[in-house]
């Protein structure tokens, strides 16, 4: 029975594999997912050169090509057009992920705990897996999402996670690149999507193969990302930082301005304008942060009520009898129907007329 259930439970199950020059590695992760009973296996490829493709689909693999490029687009397009399965785990065609943990991350999706679970890195990361210059800018931008977001999620950068493919639509994602797991998580707060983070095995490359990652160019877009995110989910932060450098440039420029006037008798004009207006312009900043962060406020605030107006709804006609529904059918039936028709006694075949 618990296999029956399970393998149930993995037909509605797509694994998502994004891909680019994977000819290496992508074989055995296909095969991998396989063994493990995933029948439903996209791999998404960015025209790759080296015969990705081909090993993909020799290997059981369900293979498209993306109409863009880069990871964002295609995550985006494969669950919008290829994939109907109510569960997505997506992982990287590199084999730095483990199938046999797929279970771990699907769990809590099918148990009804999270819509969302992210394979964490850091709990059992292999010698050799990740340069320190990567471990030390994951940290960093872990760190930046959890003061700019206020959640920490231990690990946003990781690419091995599951999600329900609802969550996913609920989503306003638009990152083209590597910036789709830091715009997921972004998202997963916003919207107060249920979210898990659990253990998984982060291993190394194999040798002969190459990384798409850069760590500096990617890692810049993806603080800018979290920055940028700020703006809609945490408004007080986003203006507030320009809002307060703003006045400390300002209170800088007026000290100068005071300092050299008292010493030394000369006056600047223009840089005490340029400080007061900056002064003026961080206050009225940091002033519509605070009031963007009421508003947000209230807004999610709504929405959470509204959603659970939706699942009470949801469970209460799930909830109510089929009879009862019969009975309203009929009620609205005779309601409606032709007075003449709803008043007039019926008539037995065998009754002679009066």
């Amino acid at each position: 029975m618990d296999e029956v259930e399970s393998m149930a439970d993995r037909d509605d199950v797509c694994i998502l594999l994004p891909t680019f020059n994977e000819a290496e590695t992508i074989e055995s992760v296909v095969s991998g997912f396989r063994e493990q009973g995933f029948t439903n296996v996209l791999v998404i490829d960015g025209g790759s050169t080296d015969g990705t493709q081909e090993l993909a689909e020799s290997a059981g693999a369900q293979v498209v090509e993306q109409s863009g490029s880069g990871k964002g687009q295609a995550v985006r397009e494969a669950v919008a057009r290829h994939i109907d399965q109510p569960y997505v785990l997506m992982a990287d065609g590199d084999a730095t992920y483990r199938p046999d943990e797929a279970d771990r991350l699907l769990e809590p999706l099918l148990s009804g705990q999270a819509a969302h679970v992210i394979g964490n890195r850091f709990a059992d990361m292999r010698p050799g897996a990740m340069t320190k210059l990567n471990q030390i800018g994951n940290r960093i931008i872990n760190s930046a999402f959890e003061t700019i977001h206020g959640r920490d999620l231990t690990d946003i950068l990781s690419g091995y996670r599951a999600f329900t493919r609802q969550s996913f639509q609920r989503s306003s994602l638009t990152a083209s690149g590597f910036g789709i797991e830091t715009e997921m998580a972004v998202e997963c707060v916003k919207h107060n999507i249920s979210t898990a983070v659990v253990p998984i095995t982060y291993q190394p490359r194999p040798d002969e193969s190459d990384t798409n990652l850069r760590p500096f160019r990617d890692g810049a877009t993806i603080i800018l990302t979290l920055y940028q995110m700020a703006k809609t989910n945490n408004p007080l932060f986003y203006f507030g930082s320009v809002g307060l450098g703003s006045t400390v440039v300002g209170f800088l420029l007026g000290a100068y301005v005071a300092y050299d006037w008292v010493v030394n008798s000369i006056s600047h004009e223009v840089i005490a304008v340029v400080g007061s207006f900056a002064i003026l312009l961080g206050i009225q900043l940091l002033m519509f942060g605070v009031l963007s962060d009421m508003l947000v406020a209230v807004n999610r605030e709504q929405t959470r009520r509204l959603e659970d107006i939706a699942v009470q709804l949801t469970h209460e006609s799930r909830d109510q009898p089929a009879d009862v529904f019969a009975d309203q059918q009929v009620g609205d039936t005779e309601g409606t129907g032709d007075s003449d028709t709803a008043t007039k006694p019926a008539v037995s075949p065998n009754q002679p007329d009066e």
